[in-house]
């Protein structure tokens, strides 16, 4: 490692790490009804930061993690209310596939509940969550439910 990347600032790097382990908690919790205490402990103690099979699991920011988390089933009914009316008509939330579901849930409360967030920055770390997981019609349709509920809830971001 060279002097000049000693220095690198790690932050942006722990916050989407904070952001895809939070989409894999809300998967979890929804897939297998996994509580959440259980569900932080398990993230916590045994992936956030560890090696797992051979793979090094980026270190996250915890605080955000665990704020994206219990967030997401603080807001759930309002944050669902509203990804059912940015989606398709005839396409509500329930039918959408579960780690999809969990990356429009993240990503909601995330403009909703973290407004010193930038909506864009938003938007575009959870298009590049839901590549990691998702197809490219699926990556595109996150873009596009994500900036329009952006562009709804935090319009003046979006003029000038």
């Amino acid at each position: 490692m060279t002097g000049a990347a000693k220095g690198v600032n790690h932050k942006p790097v722990r916050k989407s790490a904070a952001r895809l382990n939070a989409v894999q908690a809300l998967y979890q919790m929804d897939v297998a009804a996994t509580p959440l205490p259980e569900i932080l402990a398990q993230f916590e103690t045994h992936w956030i930061g560890k090696e797992i099979e051979g793979d090094e699991i980026a270190a996250a920011d915890v605080t955000l993690f665990r704020d994206i988390v219990a967030g997401v089933l603080r807001e759930q009914r309002v944050i669902d209310l509203a990804l059912d009316a940015a989606l398709v008509h005839g396409w509500p939330l329930k039918r959408i596939e579960a780690v999809l579901r969990a990356v429009l849930r993240a990503g909601a409360y995330e403009l909703s509940g973290r407004p010193d967030i930038p909506a864009r920055v938003v938007v575009a770390e959870y298009v590049n969550v839901a590549a990691a997981f998702l197809d490219r019609e699926e990556t595109g349709m996150v873009n596009a439910v994500l900036d329009g509920l952006a562009r709804e809830s935090r319009a003046g971001e979006f003029t000038g």
